[in-house]
C-alpha cells in the first residue's frame, strides 16, 4: 500500500486492537469526548499523528477523542487555548517541541512558564525535520542548494510551519551555520506550507518528514536531506544537513500528549499507560514508521523531565543565535 493511501485509507479510524475497556482512572472519567487540542493546522505531522491516536484511545476508554485544530501563533493559540481549559482531563493537548520548547525560548510574547502550565502524560515520536524544494529548483543536495541560493541576487525565502517553530529554527539555524542571505516565510502548520511548496510559491522550506513523504513519492516536492545528527531509518539514502558541509547542525523534534496543571494524577497515569498500550501495538508502530515518525514513548514523569532538558540544552544556543521574536 502507498503511504498516499495510507494516510487516506478508513483503516486509519478504526482500532488496531479489539481492545477491552480498561478500568477508569478516575471515577466516571471520561464522561464525555474528550477533546485534543493540536496547535496546528490540519495536515501537519503534529495532526496526523493525533488522528492515529484519537481512535485507538476511545476503543480502550469508551469515548470519543476528538482532534481540535487551534493554529496560529507558532503554536501559542493552541496551547493557550489547552492551559486555560479546565483541569478535568476533558481537554488535552497533542504538543511538539517547536511550540513546547523553541517557541516560548525565542518570543517574547508568552507570560507564562510551559514548563509549569502543563502535565506531560506520554512522549509518543521523534519527527524527523527536512530539507524539501520545489521540483523545478536546479538543486537535489545541500551543496547545490547552498550554491544556488549564493548566486540569488537579495537571496531565498524559507517556508516553516510557523514563527518559533522546529522547522523554523531549522531553517534559522541553516542561515546562520551557512552565512546565506535567507527571508523566513511563516505559515500555520505544516499543511499550508506544503500546499504552497507544492504550487510553486515558495521554493524552499524546512518541513516534518511526515508531511513530505507522500508528496515527495509523487514527485511533487523534492527532499535533499535530513535535519538530524544521524541518517534515519525510513530514508537512508537521504544524507543529513551536515554530511552536506554545514557543522554542527542538528535540529530534533518531537510529539507527545501533555494536560493542563492540575490535571488529576490518576488520569495522567491512566493517559500514560494507555499511550504505552497503543504505542506497543504492532501495527501502531508500523504505521508510524511508514509515516517517517520514530516511537520514543516516555511516561509522565520522563517526560517533564525531557522537557526540562530540552529547555536547558537550547536555551543558550538560541541566545547566542540571536533568535527572538518580540
Amino acid at each position: 500500500m502507498r503511504r498516499r493511501s495510507l494516510l487516506a485509507t478508513p483503516l486509519l479510524a478504526a482500532p488496531l486492537l479489539a481492545a477491552p475497556r480498561l478500568a477508569r482512572a478516575q471515577e466516571g472519567w471520561p464522561t464525555r469526548p474528550v477533546t485534543m487540542i493540536v496547535p496546528w493546522a490540519p495536515g501537519g505531522s503534529n495532526d496526523v499523528t493525533a488522528r492515529l491516536f484519537s481512535p485507538q484511545f476511545e476503543a480502550r476508554l469508551g469515548q470519543p477523542f476528538l482532534v481540535d485544530n487551534r493554529p496560529g501563533g507558532g503554536g501559542s493559540v493552541g496551547m493557550g487555548a489547552a492551559m486555560r481549559a479546565r483541569p478535568d482531563g476533558q481537554t488535552l493537548f497533542v504538543s511538539s517541541a517547536s511550540n513546547h520548547v523553541f517557541h516560548p525560548l525565542v518570543s517574547g510574547e508568552m507570560n507564562y512558564d510551559v514548563r509549569e502550565a502543563f502535565h506531560g502524560m506520554a512522549m509518543w515520536v521523534d519527527v524527523p525535520n527536512v530539507v524539501a524544494v520545489h521540483p523545478s529548483l536546479p538543486v537535489r543536495n545541500v551543496p547545490e542548494l547552498i550554491a544556488h541560493i549564493r548566486g540569488m541576487r537579495g537571496g531565498m525565502s524559507f517556508g516553516s510551519s510557523g514563527v518559533g517553530s522546529s522547522n523554523h529554527l531549522a531553517g534559522e539555524l541553516f542561515r546562520m551555520r551557512t552565512g546565506l542571505d535567507m527571508t523566513h516565510v511563516p505559515y500555520r502548520g505544516g499543511g499550508p506550507v506544503l500546499s504552497d511548496l507544492i504550487a510553486g510559491t515558495i521554493q524552499l522550506a524546512f518541513m516534518n518528514l511526515p508531511t513530505v513523504i507522500p508528496p515527495a513519492e509523487a514527485g511533487r516536492v523534492r527532499v535533499i536531506a535530513v535535519c538530524t545528527a544521524e541518517r534515519v531509518a525510513l530514508r537512508p539514502d537521504l544524507p543529513t544537513v551536515s554530511e552536506g558541509g554545514v557543522p554542527d547542525y542538528a535540529v530534533r523534534s518531537w510529539t507527545g500528549l501533555f494536560a493542563p496543571r492540575g490535571t488529576p494524577p490518576q488520569i495522567v497515569e491512566r493517559m500514560s499507560a494507555v499511550s504505552k498500550e497503543v504505542m506497543e501495538a504492532p501495527a501502531m508502530q508500523g504505521r508510524l514508521r511508514d509515516l517517517g515518525s520514530e516511537s520514543i514513548w516516555m511516561d509522565a514523569p520522563t517526560t517533564d523531565r525531557f522537557v526540562r532538558e530540552e529547555y536547558a540544552r537550547w536555551a543558550p544556543i538560541i541566545r547566542a543565535a540571536g533568535i527572538k521574536i518580540e
